[in-house]
């Protein structure tokens, strides 16, 4: 039987807009509280965005990300999966970032994560800019490298930005390639499109073995297809799953820092992450919603729902 303990506060005892919002209604179980141990799905804010190239604002995502996820309901309408009930999951709570120093906060990112899993937990991420994920992985991959299936309609391998900057949302995953956190033959990065600096990050894509999915192709091969190559280039050993929120097109994500047109629609932002189920998950996240850009909140609304797709997969490998 679940612990009700980890189970959501439900809109029939107390309404939506009462309360203080958690991730989806979840307990709040900081480090150090009693019950942390017991968590073995952790939701974690990285309200950080200095990694941001031009347009700022992902550092009030998981704010707003936490609002709208009140709206997150108990069962999966398709598949019937009931997640709270699958697994012990928590709202652990936001890592406190240093907002003057790029360095100092990947190393409190990485160490609040090597808490987590040192309890066992497998975090699910609201970033937060891309560059997230790389002190997100140098916990996670920590003992070697790792697959990752990204969503994106950017590689984040460029080598550095304005004269060799190593550490922005657009080189998190040419860094952790390079510091042996992935294994790039076991990444798949699917929906690339948009105007282009140059061929850099397409080069280093190709010369280590990094699939990519472009846009047209996505389109004409379709979701199933598409996921199952996916499927195969992670195979079945530990993999992380990287979610930009510009994946998706503008037209129903607006409220993100570097948009591109062409995208797939909402709809497909969920059916893909659903062709994860029965990959070997230890960590996800979902990053660059950012609230200035779309204060109606639709954008997080769509956010916080992928990752409600993304922890029903994971919650199925409990």
């Amino acid at each position: 039987m679940s612990d009700t303990y980890f189970h959501p506060v439900s809109g029939f005892d107390l309404p939506r807009f009462a309360g203080v919002p958690t991730f989806m209604r979840l307990p709040y179980v900081p480090p150090g509280h009693e019950r942390f141990n017991d968590v073995q799905i952790g939701l974690i804010g990285v309200p950080w965005d200095s990694g941001t190239t031009n347009r700022p604002g992902p550092r009030h995502g998981p704010r707003q990300l936490r609002d709208a996820s009140t709206m997150m309901r108990a069962q999966h309408q398709f598949n019937g999966t009931r997640p709270f009930e699958a697994a012990n999951c928590a709202d652990l709570g936001d890592v406190g970032p240093n907002p003057a120093d790029i360095m100092d906060s990947m190393d409190r990112i990485t160490t609040f994560y090597n808490e987590a899993l040192a309890a066992g937990i497998m975090p699910l991420t609201a970033g937060g800019d891309h560059l997230t994920s790389l002190p997100v992985l140098r916990a996670v991959a920590k003992n070697g490298p790792i697959g990752m299936v990204h969503f994106d309609s950017h590689t984040d391998l460029m080598h550095s930005y304005f004269g060799g900057t190593m550490y922005t949302h657009g080189t998190p995953f040419r860094r952790a390639v390079e510091e042996g956190l992935l294994d790039p033959k076991r990444v798949v990065q699917i929906g690339i499109r948009g105007t282009m600096y140059d061929e850099e990050d397409r080069d280093f894509a190709k010369a280590n073995g990094i699939r990519l999915i472009l846009i047209e192709e996505f389109h004409a091969r379709g979701v199933e297809d598409v996921m199952a190559e996916a499927r195969e280039i992670v195979g079945d050993q530990e993999t992380y799953v990287s979610y930009d929120i510009d994946f998706v097109d503008p037209t129903f994500a607006p409220g993100t820092g570097t948009p591109e047109i062409g995208g797939p629609n909402s709809f497909q932002a969920v059916q893909v992450v659903r062709e994860l189920a029965g990959l070997n998950i230890v960590g996800a996240d979902m990053v660059e919603v950012s609230p200035p850009f779309d204060q109606s909140g639709g954008t997080a609304f769509l956010g916080v729902s992928i990752m409600f797709e993304l922890l029903c997969v994971m919650s199925a490998q409990m």
